[in-house]
């Protein structure tokens, strides 16, 4: 008897769940992050989020109409683009240079493609990219959170002394100073328990939703609970990191920051949860799971320790998204008492 197959394109999920419905549950999870955010950014940072949002969403819709292709606005994923494109931007981007990354997000990095199910690359990642390359300065511009004293003086690193390096240490992103120990050599000894405890209630510099670990592990929890994602890119992504930045902190405790601050700091969180989890660009198998995740965590510290840029999550996802496929090819499913055709 003739069994009806229905093949599909991604993204693939085991649960039985609606891709609409599994875009509600990553906004929910969200939603911590984007409150941490309004409290510590306040009116600007809500607007940024709003703008993003929108501007996904228009971008999705325009390129549905130029190609002629159904309505798919319904299934939220250009909502969850925004949002997390929104959330890797610093509190006081212009709001126009927000617009362009949402159109980029969605117009390169997903409907260029195809639309949801055919694009290789994480599209928020894609936009946050591309306003990189052609805004460093203003993507590199970080502000004080609001729940801190806004009139202290500004201080750049090439004048930064030690009667000013606790402002200093409060101004910058815990990244930026953490790389300028390197540089330097000041000493990780500016690292300090006060700052540690400030990534994580979120009182520090740092992009939208990088500055709170709780608010997005409270996040992360959710979608475990809920089963939207499966522990094995979350836990290999951490994993690998922290193992990475033990390994050079035992090394050279002089230099380098402990490997918990690494884990506290800029998007990996983000990152872990809500962007290599992406069911759309990321492996099929839990073996490649692993594989993709552990790749990520290592770029990661590889690019902040001893490359050129404060943070590297962005770097190491479209690297790991490029590679996907030939994961998925080397760790293909072996049917029962067969072995994957060729």
């Amino acid at each position: 008897m003739l069994t009806d197959i229905r093949v599909s394109c991604s993204p693939h999920i085991s649960k039985h769940l609606s891709t609409r419905s599994v875009m509600i549950d990553v906004i929910i999870a969200l939603a911590p992050a984007m409150l941490a955010a309004g409290y510590y950014f306040r009116a600007h940072a809500l607007l940024l989020i709003g703008t993003c949002v929108i501007s996904c969403v228009a971008a999705e819709w325009l390129c549905n109409v130029i190609c002629k292709k159904p309505n798919s606005l319904g299934d939220f994923s250009a909502v969850v683009t925004g949002i997390i494109l929104a959330l890797s931007l610093p509190p006081k981007l212009p709001i126009w240079t927000a617009v362009i990354g949402g159109v980029v997000s969605i117009a390169i990095g997903k409907m260029v493609f195809g639309g949801l199910g055919a694009n290789i690359f994480n599209p928020a990642m894609v936009g946050r990219t591309f306003l990189t390359a052609s805004f460093g300065v203003m993507m590199t511009t970080w502000a004080v959170p609001y729940t801190m004293d806004l009139n202290m003086s500004k201080i750049a690193p090439e004048n930064i002394s030690a009667s000013n390096l606790r402002e200093f240490r409060t101004q910058a992103t815990p990244l930026a100073w953490s790389k300028l120990a390197i540089k330097n050599e000041l000493g990780a000894d500016i690292y300090s328990e006060e700052q540690f405890k400030a990534t994580f209630t979120g009182e520090v510099g740092g992009s939208l939703g990088e500055t709170s670990v709780i608010a997005l592990l409270i996040g992360g929890i959710y979608l475990l609970i809920r089963r939207t994602i499966s522990f094995h890119i979350p836990l290999a992504v951490i994993t690998s990191a922290f193992i990475f930045a033990t390994i050079v902190y035992l090394r050279d405790s002089y230099t380098y920051v402990p490997p918990l601050f690494h884990l506290s700091s800029g998007g990996l969180m983000l990152c872990a949860f809500f962007i290599a989890t992406d069911p759309v660009t990321a492996p099929l198998t839990r073996r490649g799971m692993w594989i993709f995740g552990i790749g990520i965590g290592a770029i990661t510290m590889l690019i902040r320790i001893a490359g050129v840029y404060q943070e590297g999550v962005m770097f190491s996802v479209l690297l790991m998204n490029a590679v996907t496929p030939l994961i998925d090819k080397l760790c293909r499913r072996i049917p029962t008492g067969g072995k994957p055709g060729a």
